[in-house]
């Protein structure tokens, strides 16, 4: 491995999730490191301002509409891709919702049925499809999910989004064991608490500092750009020999013991 390796020049990349948080700073440091990235979510308004930022920075970038939970999003995705730039490198799958919060055996149905639309379906037929319209037939291509730690063990009150990481994890090795004889190397990126929208309800929390304190390692809430850097590996050829794993970035709080 040389520092080459970690160059994605000439290399497309897909984001489902790049309005903010983790998504948008992968974007941007694909884009920085040579990728043509797509950066996609429900709301082109908030992509369109990403894919703008990184042009203005000297990248390449443009915004699309994409519904990870709507089959006809993810197919129209794919189409869109094969007409404007004919190849895809890299998937990165990062939107993710945590509708309830609360007793898991109280979770109502409908937050049940769009965690799992979101987090595990979403992913799961997107990668699919990138693999059988592109990867497949290019003999190489890299897919990176965004997991979390509480796929490898339960978040306090979080038992839907916990059940629905282990299952992206899965989906993870599943596809890997599938799609490695294509050149295709599937991983997972475990973050653990993370400085974004979706766990702003505990980085907001007064007592997190104590809790860092007696749990965290490295006593610091998690940034976008420490997610994305590792997602910017997965994505590389720095990591080659590498698929089927889930990569843990959480400050040594699986390390640890419980919270």
């Amino acid at each position: 491995m040389s520092e080459k390796d970690l160059s994605l020049e000439g290399r497309v990349a897909l984001i489902a999730g790049a309005s903010r948080g983790i998504g948008e700073a992968t974007a941007r440091r694909l884009a920085r490191n040579g990728a043509m990235v797509i950066c996609s979510s429900r709301k082109i308004a908030d992509c369109q301002a990403v894919a703008d930022a990184i042009v203005k920075e000297g990248g390449k970038a443009r915004a699309m509409v994409l519904h990870l939970g709507e089959a006809e999003h993810r197919e129209k995705a794919m189409e869109d891709i094969k007409a404007n730039e004919g190849r895809l490198d890299i998937l990165v799958n990062n939107g993710a919702t945590s509708p309830y919060f609360g007793e898991a055996r109280d979770t109502p149905d409908s937050a049940w049925d769009k965690t799992f639309e979101v987090n595990v379906k979403g992913p799961f037929f997107l990668s699919s499809l990138a693999v059988n319209t592109f990867m497949k037939e290019q003999g190489k291509g890299a897919i990176v999910n965004v997991a979390s730690i509480n796929g490898i063990r339960p978040g306090f009150f979080q038992g839907a989004y916990s059940i629905s990481k282990a299952a992206l994890i899965s989906a993870t090795q599943v596809l890997a064991q599938e799609c490695g004889g294509f050149g295709v190397r599937v991983n997972a990126l475990c973050p653990g608490l993370t400085e974004t929208k979706l766990a702003s309800a505990l980085t907001s929390n007064p007592e997190l500092e104590g809790m860092m304190q007696r749990n965290f390692s490295i006593q610091r809430v998690g940034q976008p750009e420490d997610m994305a850097a590792a997602i910017h590996y997965l994505a590389s050829d720095a990591s080659s020999y590498m698929t089927g794993q889930c990569l843990i970035v959480d400050g040594g709080i699986t390390a640890r013991g419980p919270l």
